[in-house]
């Protein structure tokens, strides 16, 4: 089962380059100020930053249909406002605020939206896969040609449960596309230390499910990759694995200084490979955006997320009878 290797660029129009700079910039910027909050005491516990990972989410959600379902483990900011949850609901419930998504009770790390179709945001390792396989087995059921995303980093993806769920999904074929995030280094630990096989758009070959590798700092591979994926679920193939190759700037959370590598290694990365960077070079060189024009959009986007941290410190903390309100009996 061989990676298939995108050789040229695919069609893609301005408007389409600019939704994509737009969004994935909207991740960054929403990010980094994520962090400056976390680093003045307003955000607590854990809190992981997507920062480098944009190209994989938008380039997914943009070959998504509506109704489509998504679920992913605690790196979770970008796909919520990928999928178009609103960033002030977001920010409300990083600093753990009445406005939130979850009311303030959820964190970073768990929060969700029906209306959006986000199932979380969960902070056990690989727990969210077989809940994506859920997911998918319930459109089945109700044969409503839709598909699921069920979103894993290569440290989860040595998982037993994650095995599990390929058996049963391939066994039932389940309209979910697994989406291995592999950011090379797991919690802390290089990919080529902690995998016996490293290339893991094969895992799924013991239970016939095909798979890819795609290059997840490039939106239009993914987008690619994504569709034809997406198109292999709705035909009622069953399952299907895309492996993105992408790389988180940051550390695996806001507490991790990241020792495991080199700072050349991430300054490679960041100046090589970038995928807002290639986007905006794209737009430039095709003369479909002005240096300007650019700056205009990085500019409003900062004022979304300046508005969204002003919305989320001006929210109130939970009641303390909120402590007693969505549990079980």
């Amino acid at each position: 089962m061989a990676a298939r290797k995108t050789s040229k660029k695919p069609n893609v129009s301005k408007d389409e380059l600019l939704t994509y700079y737009r969004e994935m910039l909207l991740i960054r910027r929403f990010e980094e100020k994520a962090g400056q909050l976390y680093g003045m005491g307003l955000i607590g516990g854990f809190c992981h930053l997507y920062i480098g990972q944009e190209a994989v989410v938008v380039g997914i959600e943009a070959a998504t249909e509506e109704g489509d379902k998504r679920v992913t483990s605690y790196r979770d900011h970008g796909h919520m406002l990928a999928c178009g949850m609103d960033p002030k609901g977001v920010m409300a419930e990083l600093t753990g605020r009445e406005g939130g998504y979850s009311k303030g009770k959820g964190g970073s790390m768990h929060m969700f939206s029906k209306e959006k179709n986000f199932y979380g945001g969960h902070g056990i390792v690989g727990a969210q896969v077989p809940i994506g396989a859920g997911l998918a087995f319930a459109d089945k059921y109700l044969g409503n040609d839709r598909v699921s995303f069920a979103y894993f980093g290569d440290g989860a993806a040595n998982q037993g449960q994650v095995y599990e769920t390929f058996n049963m999904a391939s066994l039932w074929k389940l309209p979910v596309v697994f989406v291995i995030e592999n950011n090379q280094y797991a919690m802390g630990t290089s990919l080529q230390r902690a995998s016996s096989s490293p290339e893991l758009y094969t895992r799924g070959a013991g239970f016939s499910i095909p798979g890819e590798a795609v290059d997840g700092m490039d939106v239009l591979a993914v987008k690619e990759a994504a569709a034809k994926a997406i198109a292999h679920c709705r035909a009622g193939e069953g399952p299907y694995i895309l492996e993105m190759k992408t790389y988180r700037y940051r550390g695996h959370s806001m507490s991790d200084p990241a020792k495991y590598r080199t700072r050349e290694e991430v300054q490679k990365m960041r100046e090589e490979r970038d995928c807002i960077d290639q986007v905006r070079t794209m737009l430039l060189t095709g003369d479909h955006a002005t240096e300007d024009e650019l700056k205009a959009i990085d500019k409003e986007i900062k004022a979304t997320v300046n508005e969204a941290a002003e919305f989320a410190k001006e929210s109130p903390e939970p009641a303390l009878d909120e402590l007693y309100t969505d549990i079980y009996a």
